[in-house]
């Protein structure tokens, strides 16, 4: 008798449906892994709960606990581009083994990381929730997202994908450039960003991590001052 394969233990995923918990939720599902989604709701402060605390330090979703970590024992991972890459080596999927592939992949995982989530943050914060307009921050984060478009533009010019195929560095901009979608951006004189955006989206892996539910989350009223504190106002603790 051939030897029976012991079931895949859930992954703990701590979870809230922005930009940076698609990551997760879509690479889960690319993977086939099997998981359990744990609200931490952000606008109710739950990020700042001693028991996330201990999980991730930085008062920051998403994180993981993997029962099922090196050594068959748990392990928790925090910073989304660091979870890709685990979940990448763990099931050997989207993350290549070879260096030279590995590279750039990691080059636009850590361009991603370093420049469009922080800028499209700043660009939807002052267009979405500042209590005032203010022409120079617009512009200047406007400007910004405008440069990185182009940036994405030109690298899939003579590529599908960022990497060349379908990676972690994909699952991490997908959401980004989605929710720009949602601002009512077209990316009209961007061709190829267009065309990979379409592409990314198509996959049913995709779609499904990108709508993982959190009932909750459309409750939130973000014009509530008790929110702005805890989503804008935190210092020090």
């Amino acid at each position: 008798m051939g030897r029976t394969r012991r079931k895949a233990k859930p992954i703990d995923l701590y979870y809230w449906p922005t930009p940076n918990g698609w990551k997760v939720s879509v690479m889960l599902e690319e993977c086939g892994l099997p998981y359990n989604v744990i609200p931490v709701n952000i606008a109710r402060g739950d990020q700042f709960k001693p028991d996330f605390l201990e999980i991730s330090p930085n008062n920051r979703m998403p994180a993981i606990v993997d029962p099922d970590g090196p050594g068959g024992r748990p392990i928790s991972v925090v910073e989304s581009g660091a979870i890709l890459q685990y979940l990448g080596r763990k099931t050997g999927k989207f993350y290549p083994a070879g260096e030279r592939a590995r590279v750039a992949v990691d080059e636009w995982l850590f361009w991603q990381m370093a420049n469009l989530g922080p800028k499209a943050g700043e660009a939807s914060h002052f267009r979405r929730y500042a209590p005032e307009k203010i022409p120079y921050a617009l512009d200047r984060y406007g400007n910004e997202m405008n440069r990185l478009y182009g940036v994405m533009n030109r690298r899939l010019k003579d590529r599908r994908f960022l990497a060349g195929s379908y990676s972690i560095a994909d699952m991490a901009c997908v959401g980004w450039i989605r929710l720009f979608e949602r601002l009512g951006e077209t990316f009209k004189g961007f061709p190829h960003l267009q065309r990979w955006l379409a592409a990314v989206r198509a996959r049913p892996a995709v779609q499904r991590g990108m709508h993982v539910r959190v009932e909750e989350a459309s409750r939130v009223d973000v014009s509530d001052p008790k929110v702005r504190a805890v989503l804008f106002g935190q210092r020090a603790r």
